[in-house]
């Protein structure tokens, strides 16, 4: 089940953050690689479907 947030922009820098971490993470580089292209496609989905209902508006 989905909850909506009430501001996908932050949920997006959440993202953006875990993306970060798993760069750091203590895994193998292919899994540190898979998980920030993960969540870093996650936030720029979120970003672009903001920005896309803005530009609707």
């Amino acid at each position: 089940m989905r909850f909506p947030t009430r501001n996908p922009f932050a949920r997006a820098a959440a993202h953006r953050a875990m993306a970060r971490a798993a760069l750091f993470s203590d895994s193998s580089a292919a899994v540190r690689l898979k998980r920030y292209n993960h969540h870093m496609s996650k936030a720029r989905r979120l970003e672009s479907r903001e920005i896309g209902q803005e530009v609707a508006q």
